[in-house]
């Protein structure tokens, strides 16, 4: 009980702010209709339950299980197995990520079509979930996280500067990377790596079960860039 009144006040203090600030604004500056002002507060109200119900979903459910699996993998001995596990976790989570879905909704509708929303989506997932295999694959052979960002954030770079690609997918890209942090991936692959670290390199699992999300978030920045070559 004590837990969802935690998760009910930082609910609160994440929504309060933005609430105040608008309706300040509605009364200073803007002037909206009175039934956009509602339509905001009844929005304000949705968010704040959906967010409640989701936060103590991810309590309870994502991050017990995704941890749980994390730490059971290594003990069936077969790396193999842990990185495709890896794979297909990374490749679900991104699909399932709603953030992915408002950002290829916005890139089908400016594009007029010409860039589907799954057209996006699946490059998307398939990248983060070759990097979650990457930053899985990092804990088990013990690499330095600093040379796998340094690779990685190379390669974007040298994509995006090469010429010959849509200038527009640039940009989306990198949205891309960022929308792939959001409430879905970042808890469960969290939860996953500090697992499999736990019982992998238990002298240094703090260390090993993170910088997984920075590592994961630029398999979609690469992916997009080299969606964007194939457009061109």
């Amino acid at each position: 009980m004590q837990s969802a009144k935690e998760t009910i006040w930082e609910v609160v203090y994440a929504i309060l702010p933005l609430t105040i600030l608008v309706i300040i604004l509605q009364y200073t500056l803007f002037w909206l209709p009175i039934e956009s002002v509602l339509q905001f507060l009844i929005g304000v109200v949705f968010v704040f339950s959906g967010l409640v119900l989701f936060l103590m979903g991810v309590h309870i459910g994502l991050l017990p299980v995704g941890e749980m699996i994390g730490s059971s993998l290594p003990q069936t001995g077969k790396i193999w197995l842990v990185l495709l596990i890896s794979f297909i976790l990374g490749f679900v989570v991104t699909v399932a990520e709603p953030d992915v879905h408002v950002l290829s909704g916005y890139v089908d509708m400016v594009s007029e079509g010409s860039i589907g929303k799954w057209t996006l989506i699946f490059p998307v997932a398939l990248g983060l979930g070759v990097f979650v295999v990457l930053s899985m694959a990092r804990i088990i052979y013990n690499i330095s996280i600093k040379w796998l960002l340094l690779f990685g954030y190379s390669m974007v770079f040298i994509l995006a500067l090469l010429p010959g690609i849509s200038e527009e997918f640039v940009p989306i890209s990198f949205d891309a990377g960022g929308v792939t942090t959001g409430p879905m991936a970042v808890p469960f692959i969290l939860a996953f790596g500090v697992g499999i670290a736990s019982v992998l390199r238990r002298d240094d699992k703090s260390a090993d079960g993170f910088g997984l999300v920075a590592l994961a978030s630029i398999g979609p920045i690469i992916a997009v860039l080299i969606l964007g070559y194939i457009y061109s």
